[in-house]
């Protein structure tokens, strides 16, 4: 575990080790059949599983991703950065584009288990199940990583999260724990999956009350509760950019008073908070036919 957070080289070598990645997903699998989730071991193998998840996408060897990538996407370095929206004159670049899914091998070997539908199956049941908040961080911050890219694999992981494993209900609740960062990751996880234009429709139904109703009322107090704020502030953007239903799905869940409240906070400490809402509230505004409902 420690040694799977040892930077590119380590998760290179780990990843080629032979066995390695199916050893850890048989053992998951096990404890899962035995009803034994909180498994201090299981604990373990997920955490080592999603630092091998990480930068997935990008560090996979030529000839994986000759395979995966049907239709390969430059993606300019300004777009890789996590933050979206750095300054004024940028435009948002948070949709995730359709594009062809690769196909799924029925029986996966080592790194190809990483992001194949078994695994995420496996991880949305321990994020059900599981009790410890180390398991259930790992397990959605495998999904994140998973979901963070923009070509086809990130978006064939969003896909099968959403409609196939119906993993929205489960993540869902995890909005509601006390513990903040499996929140955050809970959070972040559905920013990424909020990127997929086909998805949203979906995400909203199920998440978007949820989201605003996890919203502080007031400015956030600590820099952990300020990013997530900030995560979903981006995500309710994400659903509604396109969506004047799901504008208004925001609306009815009573989201534009704390949207603006967050908005109106411009000290440095929660300027990250108050930048994503400030943006949400611009993007809302451009559904014109909302706006008597909005000046009410």
């Amino acid at each position: 575990r420690n040694m799977s957070s040892a930077g590119p080289e380590g998760r290179k070598k780990m990843r080629e080790c032979n066995g390695l990645i199916d050893s850890l997903v048989y053992y998951i699998q096990g404890t899962i059949a035995d009803h034994e989730p909180n498994d201090k071991a299981t604990e373990n193998c997920v955490c080592i599983l999603h630092n091998l998840s990480y930068q997935l996408e990008t560090e996979l060897p030529e000839s994986y991703a000759q395979n995966i990538y049907m239709q390969r996407r430059n993606i300019s370095s300004s777009e890789k950065t996590p933050g979206c929206f750095g300054t004024r004159s940028r435009k948002v670049k948070e949709k995730q584009q359709d594009i062809p899914l690769p196909e799924e091998k029925s029986s996966p070997r080592g790194v190809e288990s990483l992001w194949h539908s078994t695994l995420i199956r496996i991880y949305i049941s321990l994020i059900a199940k599981s009790t410890r908040n180390y398991t259930q961080e790992a397990s959605l911050g495998a999904l994140q990583n998973l979901t963070a890219g923009t070509g086809p694999m990130p978006f064939a992981v969003a896909q099968t999260v959403v409609q196939k494993a119906n993993g929205l209900p489960i993540i869902r609740t995890m909005l509601h724990v006390s513990h903040p960062t499996v929140k955050k990751t809970a959070v972040s996880l559905l920013r990424n999956l909020s990127r997929n234009t086909s998805l949203q429709s979906d995400i909203a139904r199920e998440v978007l009350p949820d989201l605003v109703l996890v919203l502080p009322e007031s400015v956030p107090g600590s820099d952990i509760v300020c990013e997530t704020t900030a995560s979903i502030c981006y995500t309710l953007y994400n659903l509604t950019q396109s969506s004047s239903h799901n504008a208004r799905l925001l609306l009815s869940a009573n989201g534009l008073p704390k949207i603006i409240t967050i908005s109106m906070n411009d000290s440095s400490m929660f300027s990250k908070a108050s930048r994503a809402a400030s943006v949400l509230l611009y993007s809302l505004w451009s559904h014109t036919d909302l706006h008597s409902v909005y000046k009410k």
